[in-house]
């Protein structure tokens, strides 16, 4: 696939020269700590200690103060509480955080997560009469409810009350449950708008600790399921976000609950970073709801016992099996249709197949981006209706396209490059030509070739153990602070550089520089197939990241390949 390779505009020199003074750094790492808005000594220090203290204060979030008041009324009352929340990882985590907060005060909690496939996404009616029978009259909903207007209503027939923590985007109208929290409301002052579920969940039982005389770092130990619930939901860890998220990530590494010791036994770093959480963690939680049921999860999350824990985490790692079989399965079938019905040319992806795991469609889509880079849709047979997930390509907005087709559409949710939906088997042709049609008046044709973005160029003999070292402190990454990537021109290889791996799809080669003497060995997965470029000395220009590679007890730096081109 080809990509663009564009290069963020240089910042402020001013800025740069100020910070390179200040903070007795270089200019590549000035210049980075520039473009994700660091000006100032003040702000650099807030980023690279990010502190508890500087989280905002929860009661600047609206309805905080209800929910807070409801909360102390049930627990004085003697009520039953539900805690709800989606079967996803941020609604398990956020599940587990609160649930086990409030069992911490009061033992009458009862957990809930909806069925994948009998109840679907969101609030369910069936959870609202399992609240009923069972005498429950406070639900806390987590990380879905923004849009459960009727559901809320329901429940309030049979004196329940919900309180929503939500973060997904509201539409026209709010339910009228006693609070609803969501940063996202348009009435919602809160100075930081990118919470995750579980950040939300986050924000309500700092209030309640701080009701109650406790301090935030009473609170600490909920904070690695706060920053699983970031990688995993791909929210910006900027701001509030990466204090969470860092500090989260020090518990995990020190101190890690048994569900998610029992499931890093398998692999062995010394330092578990917000990729592992990603790709390792993350995973396993979500294999649960999609294969069997999200409760597992909140299982194995709030299990304390760790042989128990670990008996837990080996169900799950089967269930990911099976997930991997299935997605990879569903791929091969889904790619097989685009070409049956000539399809390859189309500005969307849209297929369907009565047959196809619900659980994994999420995962196709994201999978099929990667062959057609373009919004894609996966549906799938639920019940007597279709689900689809959909996912978007970086920089078009695919919540505004489907509000777009919303006379095809029974509900759907989401975000601008993530959303679900359902529609009735007789729309779904009506759909597909609609979804089309409004993405080619909408799209800019250039969003439909993949781009990398890169930081800055450089010189390689400019990456040496003090640029790397202050590097790493750029930790966590993720949206809004990605892990920096660089390009360099007039590179040759030494002259040994192969194609490798089981079916010699990635490249391995070792790099200098026409103008300096420094060299470094390099990987680029997946880019087998750019060998040419490189052979006979060829000059070549590399986009790359930079990482440190352990290979038999040796430490050195390496070149992560992302793209290479003569």
């Amino acid at each position: 696939m080809n990509t663009r390779w564009t290069i963020k505009p240089n910042p402020d020199s001013e800025i740069v020269t100020s910070l390179m003074q200040s903070l007795g750094i270089d200019k590549p790492i000035a210049r980075l700590l520039a473009q994700r808005d660091i000006n100032t000594f003040e702000e650099a220090k807030k980023f690279f200690r990010p502190n508890l203290n500087d989280l905002h204060d929860p009661y600047l979030m609206k309805d905080m103060d209800k929910a807070v008041s409801r909360i102390e009324q049930a627990l004085a009352e003697g009520e039953n509480i539900m805690v709800y929340g989606d079967y996803d990882v941020d609604g398990t985590t956020s599940v587990a955080l609160m649930a086990s907060y409030l069992k911490k005060l009061y033992p009458n909690i009862a957990t809930y997560i909806p069925d994948r496939y009998a109840e679907g996404y969101g609030v369910s009616y069936q959870g609202i009469d399992f609240a009923a029978d069972n005498d429950i009259t406070l639900i806390i909903a987590l990380d879905c409810g923004i849009k459960a207007i009727d559901k809320v209503g329901y429940a309030k027939e049979k004196d329940i009350d919900f309180i929503i923590c939500d973060h997904h985007r509201p539409g026209a109208k709010i339910p009228e449950a006693v609070a609803v929290l969501d940063p996202k409301r348009e009435d919602c002052e809160y100075p930081y708008k990118e919470l995750c579920g579980c950040g939300v969940g986050f924000k309500l039982i700092q209030a309640m600790a701080g009701k109650r005389g406790e301090t935030i770092e009473s609170l600490l130990i909920y904070l690695d399921l706060v920053a699983t619930a970031i990688g995993a939901d791909i929210v910006p860890i900027t701001g509030e976000n990466r204090v969470l998220a860092y500090h989260g990530l020090h518990v995990i590494n020190v101190a890690p609950r048994p569900g998610f010791k029992a499931i890093l036994n398998q692999i062995k770093k010394e330092e578990i970073t917000i990729t592992d959480v990603v790709f390792v963690i993350a995973p396993r939680i979500n294999a649960a709801g999609r294969m069997k049921h999200g409760l597992h999860a909140v299982q194995l999350l709030t299990e304390e016992n760790e042989l128990q824990a670990e008996q837990f985490a080996a169900e799950i790692e089967n269930y990911n099996s099976s997930r991997k079989d299935a997605d990879k399965t569903i791929t091969v079938e889904a790619l097989s249709q685009i070409e049956e019905l000539k399809e390859q040319d189309r500005l969307t992806t849209v297929v369907y197949a009565d047959h196809w795991h619900k659980g994994v469609i999420g995962i196709v889509a994201s999978r099929l981006t990667e062959t057609y880079y373009r919004p894609t849709l996966v549906f799938t047979k639920s019940g007597d209706k279709l689900a689809a997930s959909a996912r978007s390509v970086k920089g078009f907005d695919v919540y505004n396209a489907l509000e777009a087709c919303q006379d095809h559409i029974e509900q759907f949710g989401g975000h601008k490059y993530a959303a679900g939906l359902t529609l009735k088997e007789e729309q779904y042709e009506g759909f597909k030509s609609k979804f089309e049609e409004v993405v080619s008046n909408t799209i800019d044709r250039k969003l439909l070739t993949p781009e990398i973005s890169i930081d800055a160029e450089i010189q390689l003999n400019e990456i040496t153990p003090k640029f790397w070292r202050i590097l790493k402190q750029f930790a966590p990454f993720g949206p809004g602070n990605m892990s920096p990537v660089f390009m360099s021109r007039n590179l040759t290889d030494s002259g040994f550089g192969k194609c490798v791996g089981r079916e010699e799809t990635h490249l391995k080669c070792k790099v200098s520089q026409l103008e300096n003497k420094s060299s470094f060995n390099a990987i680029g997965f997946n880019l087998g197939d750019k060998i040419e470029v490189i052979k006979h000395k060829n000059l070549f220009s590399a986009v790359y990241s930079v990482d440190e590679n352990e290979w038999k007890g040796n430490v050195s730096l390496q070149l992560k390949l992302k793209d290479i081109k003569e």
